[in-house]
């Protein structure tokens, strides 16, 4: 088997390195993979880096999800066969051409796109999460969010119009407003000092509930200055590299409430039972093609070098995948 793996941080096209080791057939409970497709995230790239969350324990494969298919089973599976595509949801290290894991790490997978399912387990899920755990948001309701052309942001905007809930995406060029607009974006504006004055104009005055942060410095104080009163800001990044700016006299005065999301936590906290039922969520939205993850380009694992530098260029048209097995 092949797999990617570094053994100190740094640039990922410098760290990373292409090995081999004998493939090991799967033991009692155990299921052997071959890996179809696994996307690059920006969080992989943070983390090789040495610049996200907690510091992995090296040597370390990343990777954080993607879509296999079962070569053999272990004894004692049922539930799983040979031929079987599935999920890979909960296994970590991705980034290889197959696995050898506990049939427990894999999720049996529903006839679909398969580049679009392996893609499911983080920028979709982060996006539902986002919609559904801070706020009980209806119909006809607003929410705001910044870096809105990224994964996440586009995510956000397609379900949340499946749900008839109303987005202003706030991003950094103009060239990003039609594109955005297309995929349903209700308001598209370029970020700026006089943000919260154009966010009134452009929704009519509309009260707005709940807002989404991946950007911090002075993107995230100007975030606040649209809220409403007994509105909710909810960071989950900081692409500037920068602290969040913040008014206490807008926070205090509106009764702002700050939190934070970090999807790999929820993955830690949350029941099995809680992890089907959004998988349940957004598993017919991605098979039927309601909603859709851009696709950049694809790479084999033996252009790593290319594909880590493609995934952190400004300008890409969606993310860049790995697809170790592709003929």
């Amino acid at each position: 088997m092949k797999f990617l793996e570094f053994d100190k941080l740094g640039n990922p096209a410098e760290v990373l390195k292409l090995k081999e080791q004998p493939s090991r057939a799967p033991e009692a409970g155990e299921v052997r993979v071959k890996v179809i497709a696994t996307p690059i995230h920006p969080a992989n790239l943070l983390q090789i880096a040495g610049q996200y969350g907690e510091p992995p324990e090296l040597p370390c494969i990343p990777g954080a999800e993607g879509i296999a298919e079962v070569v053999e089973v272990g004894e004692g599976v049922e539930h799983l066969k040979s031929g079987q595509k599935v999920l890979l949801a909960a296994t970590g290290g991705t980034w290889r051409d197959e696995l050898t894991a506990p049939a427990s790490a894999f999720l049996p997978a529903p006839s679909g796109d398969d580049e679009q399912l392996a893609m499911i387990a983080v920028n979709p899920l982060t996006a539902h999460l986002l919609l559904t755990l801070f706020k009980d948001l209806k119909e006809g309701d607003w929410i705001i969010q910044s870096a809105a052309n990224s994964a996440v942001g586009e995510m956000v905007i397609q379900l949340a119009a499946q749900r008839g809930i109303k987005t202003v995406n706030v991003v950094r060029r103009t060239n990003l407003i039609p594109p955005l607009k297309s995929l349903g974006g209700d308001v598209v504006l370029v970020d700026g000092p006089d943000l919260a004055e154009r966010v009134s104009k452009e929704t009519s005055g509309a009260d707005i509930a709940l807002a989404f942060d991946c950007v911090a410095g002075e993107t995230f104080e100007r975030l606040i200055g649209t809220l409403g009163q007994g509105g909710t800001i909810i960071s989950y990044g900081a692409l500037t590299g920068q602290m969040p700016q913040l008014s206490l006299s807008t926070l205090i005065a509106k009764d702002i409430t700050a939190r934070g999301f970090w999807l790999a936590k929820w993955y830690q906290i949350v029941s099995q039972e809680e992890r089907q039922a959004a998988f349940g969520a957004l598993i017919p939205l991605i098979v039927s093609g309601a909603v859709k993850t851009r696709i950049d380009s694809r790479f084999p694992l033996e252009e790593i070098k290319e594909a880590v530098t493609r995934a952190s260029e400004g300008g890409r048209d969606g993310k860049v995948l790995l697809t170790p097995n592709a003929r």
